[in-house]
């Protein structure tokens, strides 16, 4: 169990595997949440199958996900600090004046949402006079009743730099900000719900412009939505250097938590770039390594067996001065390179060429950017690096790809002190590397919406509420469930079309596979299908070069 939730290949099997997949257990298994394939055949001949119907129902499915990560914080979070004497009134008046507005004025614009989707699939008499295909009007309304709430979207930066001081200030708030994010309800960092109104934005912005550019200029519904697209694009520009420094914010916090062994990670001036696997060359020969690279510095940690589930500190590479050069002829490993620093050098190797390129690239850039920056640079690490009480290669922190799937079952009672399914961990047991630029692009595409999924050797197809988000599945039984039952982190998987010898013969059916676990779901519509593809190929497929230079640049603190 991690985070009240089951997560699945990463501590879904006990050793001996005796136990069942979380997706087959009974919570994801009862009659209601299974529909047979005659319903649904039923229910695509009774539905509109316009492009633009299905473009609205997105709008409609992913709010009615963004007001249940509102409640988070408006109810969830407020009632676990409200009558805690640690929180300061001040942080808890921010917290509320700024989010209860957002929370009311999107109940609002939900209700209105599902009102019309409801008269376009012809659930009402409205249909029969053909005003209501359409989705532009209740935008254009909306987000013009939006603007004066242009100042709370302000004040998100405001609440992540209030918490975070209060936070410093009060081991006990610190604790209980901790043991919310352990939570069930809280399924992603408790900052990522903080951001998510400026991210929601961003998501207006996109179904507009999917509208905009399936609509003639002569189509009743395309005025609307182009000056729906004009206003939101208006405000997403206004807010667009804030949510960059926010972002990297949220990142550098979220890291310090999954650290042991640093100081002043989170300063002023400092970038996230890349975390990911590498193989460090030692005495001993390759030994797993997790890295993270800064616009600062390099630094290189291992997983202990630790009940706090966190990444220790072994040592820090400064990138001024710094030198990387490909290296797998001179030491006979694939895909292996040198980084060669003032004080220290260390040859890593990659799990791909793939890998070793996107490391490279981005270490390459991080470099020149240290060269013509001041340097924020400063010793993160709390032991001394030549001091032998800090091992590089201590075996015990040596672990197998199993050793986590045992972990949660070792102790039942006692909940995990530390988040397990993070995004370092992720990676640490995938063997793979993530980026900033990866992290920005995944906040963009989020997808909520009924899926049919299916396992490799079943038969029938079981229907979920499926959240994408922060490179994983979250699988609810119904959209009202206010946490998911399982989770399945994508990083890794391959997304693909079943092949003619799997035997799916259902329409916009897309698969899903890491090593042997295979999935197939099904959804309802050509648009649909292209959706989901897209934002999980965003998660499958990372990034290959640092395009923050383009994008960030202008934005440094």
């Amino acid at each position: 169990m991690v985070n009240g939730q089951k997560s699945l290949e990463l501590c879904g099997h006990s050793p001996d595997d005796r136990l069942p997949s979380p997706l087959t257990s009974p919570l994801l298994n009862d009659a209601c949440s299974v529909r047979t394939d005659d319903e649904d055949e039923v229910r695509r001949k009774r539905f509109p199958t316009d492009r633009a119907y299905f473009i609205a129902k997105e709008l409609l499915t992913t709010e009615r996900t963004y007001l249940k990560d509102l409640e988070v914080i408006t109810v969830s979070f407020q009632s676990a600090v409200g009558e805690d004497e640690a929180t300061p009134d001040s942080l808890k008046s921010t917290v509320h004046s700024t989010f209860e507005p957002l929370h009311k004025f999107h109940a609002g614009f939900l209700k209105e949402v599902e009102q019309r989707l409801a008269m376009w699939e012809g659930r009402s008499n409205a249909h029969i006079k053909g005003d209501y295909q359409r989705i532009g009007d209740v935008m254009l309304k909306n987000l013009q009743g939006l603007k004066p709430l242009t100042a709370n979207l302000h004040k998100q930066s405001e609440v992540l730099l209030e918490l975070e001081k209060a936070s410093r200030a009060s081991r006990k708030l610190e604790g209980l900000c901790r043991d919310f994010e352990l939570q069930k309800v809280c399924y992603v960092p408790l900052n990522v719900f903080i951001l998510r109104p400026l991210h929601r934005l961003v998501h207006y912005k996109q179904i507009l412009e999917r509208l905009c550019k399936h609509y003639t200029a002569t189509h009743v519904d395309f005025r609307d939505c182009r000056a729906a697209l004009a206003d939101v694009s208006e405000v997403v520009e206004l807010l667009q250097g804030s949510l960059i420094k926010m972002e990297n914010f949220q990142k550098l916090l979220e890291l310090k938590k999954d650290l042991i062994g640093i100081d002043n990670l989170v300063v002023p001036g400092r970038e996230f770039i890349r975390l990911g696997c590498l193989s460090k060359l030692s005495g001993k020969g390759l030994q797993q390594r997790m890295f993270f690279l800064f616009n600062d510095v390099i630094l290189y940690t291992s997983r202990g067996m630790t009940t706090t589930n966190q990444f220790k500190v072994h040592g820090q590479l400064p990138l001024h001065g710094m030198k990387v050069r490909e290296s797998e002829d001179e030491w006979g490993v694939p895909h292996a390179f040198t980084l060669v620093g003032e004080r220290l050098s260390v040859v890593v190797a990659a799990s791909s060429v793939k890998e070793m390129e996107k490391w490279m690239d981005d270490i390459k850039t991080a470099i020149e950017m240290a060269q013509t920056s001041n340097g924020t640079s400063s010793d993160l690490v709390t032991c001394n690096l030549t001091d032998n009480k800090c091992p590089e290669d201590s075996p015990a922190e040596v672990e197998s790809e199993d050793d986590m799937a045992a972990l949660p079952h070792a102790a039942p009672e006692r909940p995990t002190p530390h988040r397990g399914n993070t995004m370092v961990h992720v990676c640490w047991h995938r063997n793979t590397s993530v980026s900033m630029v990866d992290f920005s692009i995944a906040v963009e595409n989020q997808l909520s919406g009924n899926l049919l999924r299916k396992f490799k050797n079943s038969n029938g197809w079981q229907k979920l509420w499926v959240v994408f988000t922060n490179f994983s599945l979250f699988f609810y039984k119904s959209h009202q469930d206010d946490y998911p039952l399982a989770s399945l982190p994508l990083l890794g998987y391959s997304v693909t079309v079943p092949s003619d010898t799997e035997n799916i013969h259902k329409d916009y059916v897309f698969k899903l596979q890491f090593k042997s676990h295979v999935y197939y779901f099904r959804t309802e519509s050509e648009y649909t299908f292209d959706r989901w593809m897209e934002v999980i190929r965003s998660a499958t497929v990372p990034s290959s070069r640092a395009r923050f230079l383009n994008n960030k640049e202008s934005h440094l603190h």
